[in-house]
């Protein structure tokens, strides 16, 4: 092994490095891949970690859920992060290189509908995201669903979206625009979701969808109801967790078979309160009921 590990976030094409003491020679490597969703908190996870077994050290990097499923596939991971189910496809591909992928639900996530501040929309239905959203749709401008934005002067909906190899893209995909509904042409689509964030934010004219981990004050999430004119409900950590928001989806980590040994103690903790409690502090719903100190 080398003499100096590294615990690596990607995050687009932005590497941060955590240095881990140079004594760290002697250590196991868990090498973490995948979901930018998930990436934060996977970071977050690998650094509290160094506390409770000084003998394991975490190297987390980000890429995509696309990304974690293709390490998992070719066996270059020890845990692969994905926002979205393996499809049947990508297990049997994995099954053919001698990997037999184990899911694990870590936590659940709002996929919420972002809005720049100075957009005065309050709630939208499927409806509307897939006429926003999807190929074919009739909402062009914002006037085509009755809203007036300030200093968006084109009036034109710039739509944001993931690219394609996001477990995030899939799932809103799924979820928004039906399970053979396609993204409109001309989407502005970016690497990662705080990308997503950060553009909205500085474009009034814009509307894009990320976690709800990357909320941030400077920037409005809209309520979403199924059906025109039926309840709506915002994006929260009490409503992913109840189930009761349309795009909430589970995070799943995946493991080639049932993890054993230091991937499995890892996993474990995780899944314990005091994993599952930092899971909340960044903004996602538990897998489970849990106490926080």
């Amino acid at each position: 092994m080398k003499r100096n590990f590294f615990i690596a976030v990607s995050l687009a094409t932005t590497t941060l490095f955590y240095s881990l003491p140079a004594n760290a020679a002697d250590r196991t490597i868990i090498q973490n891949k995948g979901s930018d969703t998930l990436v934060n908190v996977a970071q977050a996870w690998a650094e509290a970690y160094r506390d409770v077994d000084a003998d394991i050290a975490v190297a987390v990097s980000g890429g995509g859920s696309g990304t974690g499923i293709a390490a998992m596939i070719n066996g270059t991971v020890d845990i692969a992060n994905t926002s979205r189910k393996m499809k049947s496809k990508e297990v049997k591909m994995a099954k053919g290189k001698g990997q037999h992928p184990f899911e694990h639900v870590v936590g659940y996530d709002a996929l919420a509908v972002f809005i720049h501040n100075d957009n005065p929309i309050k709630s939208l239905s499927f409806e509307q995201l897939k006429s926003i959203f999807g190929r074919g749709g009739k909402a062009t401008k914002w006037s085509d669903i009755g809203i007036n934005v300030p200093g968006c002067k084109s009036d034109k909906i710039v739509v944001v979206s993931r690219q394609n190899n996001s477990g995030t893209y899939a799932y809103f995909k799924k979820a928004a625009l039906g399970k053979k509904g396609k993204f409109r042409q001309g989407t502005l689509d970016m690497h990662g979701s705080k990308d997503v964030v950060d553009l909205v934010e500085k474009t009034p004219c814009a509307i894009g969808y990320s976690g709800l981990a990357y909320a941030t004050d400077h920037i409005k999430m809209t309520c979403i109801a199924k059906q025109n004119g039926g309840e709506c409900v915002n994006p929260s950590v009490e409503t992913a967790s109840d189930h009761s928001y349309p795009i909430a989806r589970p995070l799943f980590m995946y493991t080639n078979g049932e993890p054993k040994g230091a991937v499995k103690t890892y996993l474990d903790w995780i899944k314990s309160d005091a994993g599952q409690c930092i899971l909340m502090k960044k903004g996602y719903a538990p897998s489970r009921d849990v106490s926080c100190g």
